[in-house]
This record gives structure tokens, C-alpha cells and sequence, in this order.
């Protein structure tokens, strides 16, 4: 009996991995152990980042705001307790966005916590 390489469908593995390696550095690009295991290796850091950039954009949210309400004399966790209390339900992103596009918006909302806070 004959036997079967199975070559075609080799070949078509290879190129298709090569393919999505195009780009990478060294013989991660071009040696098909090393391109599967930088492949692999690429494919759960893009699963862990899409987690951490939303992480990321938070944090940063939170620094535009402290330094606005800062700017305003309240600190951020002053500010977000007050807008709590004054039952103002804003997202960090949108406060975030008012911090830097439309500050008189932002004064009103940190005069607003800061009067539900009694200070």
C-alpha cells in the first residue's frame, strides 16, 4: 500500500499561518514552531488586553476627573460622593468628557455635589 504525505494540506496549514505571522520579528515570521507559538502567545495577550484596556480607559477617566474637581477644589472621591448624594447618576467617561470639552458643565455638577455634601 502506499503511503499518503498529506502534503497539499501541510503546505495550506504552513501558508496560512505564515500569512498571520507576516510582520513578526526574527524566525517567529518564518520557522512554523516558532510562528505557532508566537501565534498562540499573540492570541491570549489580545484576549488579556482587550480586558485591560478597559481597565486602562478607566483610570484615565478617573485622573481627567480628579484633576478637574481638583481644579474646582473638591478631590475625586469628594466629588463622586456628592454627585451620588445629589442622586446625579453621570458615567466616568461622559463626567470625563465634560471635564474637557464643556468645563461650566462640569463647575455645575461639582457646585452640585458640593451642595448635596453640605460644604
Amino acid at each position: 500500500m502506499p503511503r499518503v504525505k498529506g502534503g497539499s494540506a501541510s503546505d495550506r496549514k504552513r501558508k496560512k499561518l505564515f500569512s498571520i505571522t507576516k510582520g513578526y520579528w526574527g524566525r517567529k515570521k518564518n520557522v512554523y514552531r516558532r510562528a505557532r507559538e508566537a501565534y498562540l502567545h499573540s492570541l491570549s495577550r489580545a484576549y488579556a488586553d482587550r480586558k485591560r484596556k478597559k481597565r486602562d480607559f478607566r483610570r484615565l477617566w478617573i485622573t481627567r476627573i480628579n484633576a478637574a474637581s481638583r481644579a474646582n477644589g473638591l478631590s475625586y472621591s469628594v466629588l463622586m460622593n456628592g454627585l451620588k448624594k445629589a442622586g446625579i447618576s453621570i458615567n466616568r467617561k461622559m463626567l470625563s468628557e465634560l471635564a474637557i470639552n464643556d468645563m461650566p458643565a462640569f463647575v455645575k455638577l461639582t457646585e452640585q455635589a458640593r451642595s448635596a455634601l453640605g460644604k
